[in-house]
């Protein structure tokens, strides 16, 4: 199984995406934990040190495996690369994830990523090694990633959104968007949610079958983020409200028995 989290700056996309790595990873499950989003939380979320993920080389810096894998620095170049090897020799083992860091955003003035896009196209492709292996990718906020297409080869698209007519709106842009890219399941997951009439707002602008489930808003959450010493508590009040999501997205991808 093969999941996108994504959705507008400042939504809990992030924060979600490490719940959902860690539930799966409860679970017994191999997880490829892959960090696509320029602003590099993944790891720290998922309770990687600094001092280790800091180490981390991203993917898209490694220039002479991305030139050599898709054809040198010409025009042209592979648009599907071998890199079955890749994941094993560029991943950061912690327990049992796999973390990944894809690499952030290129200086204005330099050249296009497409030769890069086409190595993380083929990365995420061939990372479900195992029948019940699970990849979580956090993507960049917004649709910039996909207008380049990095999320092609993805099973369902998760979109965060929180109470607010701009949450809403780049919701329907990456849903519209993953449609494109042939992804065949587009979710919705409301998060930060205080009252019933948030619920409604939510509900009343996506179909039924859309939305997953709501994550509510909670203050330890909130506070966890200025706090190190919170993080426990509000790790498992986290677990336990995402937990009706998770189901779901077993259901969804035909699992149920695994609940």
């Amino acid at each position: 199984m093969k999941l996108a989290i994504s959705g507008k700056g400042g939504v809990g996309k992030t924060t979600i995406a490490a719940a959902l790595v860690k539930l799966f990873a409860g679970s017994g499950r191999r997880v490829y934990a892959i960090d696509a989003d320029p602003d590099v939380c993944l790891a720290a979320a998922i309770g990687i040190p600094d001092d280790e993920a800091a180490e981390i080389k991203p993917v898209v810096e490694m220039k002479e495996l991305v030139n050599t894998r898709t054809g040198g620095e010409g025009s042209f170049f592979s648009l599907n690369p071998r890199v079955d090897d890749v994941p094993d020799n560029c991943c950061l083992k912690f327990n049992n994830i796999s973390y990944l860091r894809m690499g952030g955003i290129k200086k204005g003035g330099s050249s296009c990523y497409c030769r890069e896009n086409s190595f993380l196209h083929a990365l995420v492709s061939t990372l479900l090694l195992g029948k019940d292996d699970v990849v979580v990718m956090d993507m960049s906020a917004g649709i910039e990633h996909l207008s380049r297409g990095t999320a092609r080869g993805i099973d369902m698209m998760l979109v965060v959104v929180e109470p607010g007519l701009n949450s809403i709106n780049t919701a329907r842009l990456v849903m519209k968007m993953a449609g494109e890219l042939g992804i065949g399941k587009v979710r919705i997951i409301g998060n930060k949610i205080r009252s019933g009439r948030e619920r409604e707002f939510i509900m009343k602008n996506f179909q039924e079958h859309e939305v997953l489930g709501f994550v509510d808003f909670n203050e330890s959450v909130w506070e966890s983020a200025m706090d190190r010493n919170a993080a426990a508590e509000s790790e498992k009040v986290l677990m336990e409200g995402l937990r009706p999501v998770y189901n779901q997205i077993l259901r969804e991808a035909g699992e149920a028995d695994k609940i």
